[in-house]
């Protein structure tokens, strides 16, 4: 990173079977046997020199939410969607166009028409 030496960002894409519990989303010892397939995540660690140790980790930032089929949501949130055990939260749920958005759009596209 040019702006924080310390930092390296990469993008990063994985799949994997559910096959294993994953506490307390997936109690049973023998997971959903549903397969996760990531969308590409930009994600990021910054090192602390003097210990040589990970300071911070990010994850979960989507750059194609069409790809997987997570929802296009990344991280935790993907993976349990993904898995069929979605959070009971609208951020924890794929994207949806809202009735006030949508009408931004039509007014924004009806005023570049008359220009």
């Amino acid at each position: 990173d040019p702006f924080e030496g310390d930092r390296v960002w990469y993008t990063a894409r994985g799949k994997g079977k559910n096959t294993g519990p994953l506490v307390p989303f997936v109690p049973e010892s023998s997971g959903t046997g549903k397969m996760v397939v990531n969308p590409p995540q930009v994600c990021s660690l910054t090192i602390e020199h003097s210990t040589g140790l990970i300071s911070k980790y990010t994850i979960g930032y989507v750059v194609d939410r069409t790809v997987g089929n997570t929802g296009g949501l990344g991280g935790l949130y993907g993976i349990l969607y993904a898995l069929g055990r979605p959070l009971p939260f609208p951020e924890a749920n794929p994207w949806k166009k809202s009735i006030q958005y949508d009408l931004f759009q039509k007014i924004g596209g009806l005023l570049q028409k008359l220009q």
